[in-house]
């Protein structure tokens, strides 16, 4: 069975203009970049002499890692990003206020799907979450937490 979780990747069509989105917009930190065309990557990936420039990036209090994954041989097209689509997921990250963030990536031109709601049901409730876009489209989330009662 599986241990933990260890890294997200996501795959983007341009390395320069996402590590900006991620660092200089969302405040992730670099943890490190490469550029990787090795047989055990073209083995792992299925496409056969690959070339994938690859960046790990951070928040301050996660281990968790977002792996960028952009393929410099082998690209592919752009999937519809519509969260509807089998196959499309998303990350999520918590933050402490959810309306500043808002206003702030806003403010950025980042391109949200509707303002922050408020969960009426289940595990989360009294949490508010918010789905914005990356320059990809990739859907991610964030999360406020409700106070403890």
């Amino acid at each position: 069975m599986m241990r933990r979780m260890d890294h997200t990747g996501l795959t983007v069509s341009d390395m320069e203009r996402s590590i900006d989105f991620y660092c200089n917009v969302l405040g992730l930190k670099l943890v490190r970049r490469m550029n990787v065309a090795e047989e055990f990557l073209s083995q792992i990936v299925g496409f056969h002499e690959v070339n994938l420039d690859i960046a790990l990036l951070k928040a301050d209090e996660e281990e968790h890692i977002i792996e960028l994954l952009q393929y410099i041989s082998h690209p592919g097209e752009t999937n519809p990003s519509e969260t509807n689509r089998t196959g499309n997921g998303h990350v999520c990250f918590e933050v402490d206020d959810i309306w500043a963030n808002y206003e702030n990536l806003k403010s950025k031109g980042v391109t949200f799907v509707n303002p922050p709601a408020t969960i009426s049901i289940g595990r989360n409730i009294g949490a508010q979450a918010v789905y914005f876009r990356d320059p990809d489209g990739i859907t991610l989330e964030m999360r406020q937490v409700p106070p403890k009662s």
